[in-house]
């Protein structure tokens, strides 16, 4: 047998692999999150913030911190396959990455946009109505807030609907601003 030459050595050279580089990885220390059990499993969240409220008295306490259900995403992504569906997808879409609900012992915050720099809030003392609509068997509703101006406030794709909207009219009956349906 001939001894290879030196174009069958050059493909050799090309089929055989190369070894990877040498990279070396500095890895910075992550802050620790430290969660309770019960606020892994869920949305609902109890938790302290500082004073800084309406009354200034004491913490206020947040009841729920948390945006669109996820439900909500995935469904309309399924329905999105279809062109006529497409807008109301990139709506959910919008909803569960821009907007955030927090209800806490004395107001409702909406936190919206891509930085979070539209931010409305308003205290329990000025919501005189508070509906729920149901959305899809009941996994997630829509929460509807009347204030006392006129204004309607819309909560949209909201999980767990029914506690939070019981929350926010006992918060409101507990500030005497709550008329009975």
């Amino acid at each position: 047998m001939p001894p290879p030459s030196a174009a069958a050595a050059a493909v050799s050279s090309i089929l055989r692999p190369t070894p990877p580089p040498a990279l070396s990885f500095h890895m910075a220390p992550l802050p620790l999150i430290r969660r309770s059990a019960s606020a892994a499993s869920s949305r609902l969240v109890l938790a302290r913030a500082d004073a800084a409220g309406a009354r200034g008295e004491g913490a206020e306490t947040v009841f729920f911190d948390g945006g669109a259900h996820y439900g909500d995403l995935a469904a309309n992504l399924l329905l999105g396959l279809t062109l006529l569906w497409l807008p109301l997808t990139l709506a959910a879409a919008s909803r569960a990455f821009i907007l955030r609900y927090r209800f806490t012992s004395r107001r409702v915050t909406v936190v919206s946009g891509l930085s979070g720099a539209d931010r409305t809030d308003f205290p329990y003392s000025s919501v005189p109505s508070v509906v729920v609509v149901p959305r899809f068997i009941g996994e997630w509703g829509d929460i509807i807030i009347t204030l006392r101006d006129g204004t309607t406030v819309d909560l949209r794709s909201v999980p767990r609907f029914r506690e939070v909207a019981d929350y926010c009219r006992s918060m409101a009956a507990a500030e005497g601003s709550l008329v009975s349906q």
